[in-house]
């Protein structure tokens, strides 16, 4: 089916439950809550009111988007800012109807800017997810992820972190940040010790680097799913592997063109991943900062690459089935949005 209306499409997106697979808790936060907790906790932004925040957040490129997430990280310090960015994240998936989330979190530099201990971050993070099912009936869980800037060493401690931390819902160690001069060999060990423990392993792989970034993702990190993988398509027999596989690509459209990844919306390579049977999810990666979420996401799919409504459901079913959710509530949520 085709929208013509854009509040007919923004419907349709609204009112199917939806799961999200890759989005940043830190770059979630809203412009107005960067700068309660940035005055409340006397950070010196660069920046001050509210417009020049969001024009602050218009990137030259990843090196820049990287050295503001970092600055905009340091914001956060104590557990209560940790629960308030979590309730308030939760509330804005509720409203998108979005009824479960895989959110990743970078735990160890607020231990390291802030002094806050992971595990008090982890019951500040438990105690907005209970809250989230209780009140707004959306379940969030976390995958910890190692900063590529950090040392091999700091991330073993992460890894250790999320292993001692799975029953406050750790569901997988991650890999961010900039790729180029950090490849996942850099964390060998680090994988060693989630693989070993029986946690997971989600890699971003195949944004800022080519493809022997997923290569090391899929083949030293283990990954079972790809953070972004679009530069995939520079090889095609990564292109063979990941489709043989089924390994699920977690793309972020929007983010791909502020970062530029891509040249702009035209050039977006979704609807090739899509035709040559790649595992595609569709996801927000940091909402607040790139102006999205991940409703918006669907509709500029549809819009701007001209995706079919088969194909968003699909794509949907595709994060429902990629996420750690159990088969019966994978199942239940597939049924509903069949239903809609």
């Amino acid at each position: 089916m085709l929208y013509a209306d854009r509040t007919d499409l923004s419907d349709f997106i609204a009112n199917i439950p939806k799961v999200e697979l890759h989005v940043h808790l830190e770059g979630a936060m809203r412009a107005e809550t960067l700068q309660k907790l940035a005055r409340k906790n006397h950070i010196d932004l660069p920046v001050r009111t509210l417009d020049e925040i969001k024009r602050w957040t218009v990137f030259t490129g990843f090196p820049d988007f990287n050295e503001k997430y970092i600055l905009i990280s340091r914001s956060i310090q104590t557990e209560q800012d940790i629960y308030a960015i979590a309730r308030e994240f939760l509330e804005g998936q509720a409203a998108q109807n979005i009824r479960y989330s895989e959110v990743t979190y970078t735990a160890y530099t607020h231990c390291k800017q802030a002094g806050l201990p992971i595990s008090d971050q982890m019951d500040a993070l438990q105690e907005a997810i209970q809250w989230g099912e209780r009140t707004l009936h959306t379940r969030m869980q976390m995958i910890l992820d190692i900063a590529r800037e950090t040392s091999s060493e700091e991330g073993v401690l992460v890894a250790e972190a999320a292993v001692r931390n799975r029953e406050k819902g750790v569901i997988a160690l991650g890999l961010g940040g900039n790729e180029v001069w950090n490849p996942p060999s850099k964390f060998r060990k680090a994988f060693s010790v989630a693989r070993e423990a029986g946690l997971p392993c989600i890699l971003h792989a195949g944004e800022t680097a080519g493809p022997a970034s997923i290569w090391e993702a899929l083949e030293i990190g283990h990954s079972l799913r790809i953070g972004h993988g679009v530069r995939c398509l520079e090889d095609p027999a990564l292109v063979k592997e990941l489709r043989e596989r089924q390994i699920p690509l977690e793309v972020c459209p929007t983010s791909n063109v502020c970062l530029g990844i891509v040249r702009d919306w035209k050039s977006h390579p979704l609807p090739r991943l899509i035709q040559e049977g790649l595992y595609v999810t569709v996801n927000s990666d940091d909402p607040a900062l790139f102006s999205t979420c991940l409703n918006e996401e669907y509709r500029k799919i549809m819009q701007e690459l001209e995706c079919t409504e088969q194909e968003v459901r699909q794509l949907v079913k595709n994060g429902i089935q990629a996420s750690f959710l159990s088969e019966g509530e994978k199942t239940g949520l597939v049924n509903e949005l069949d239903d809609r």
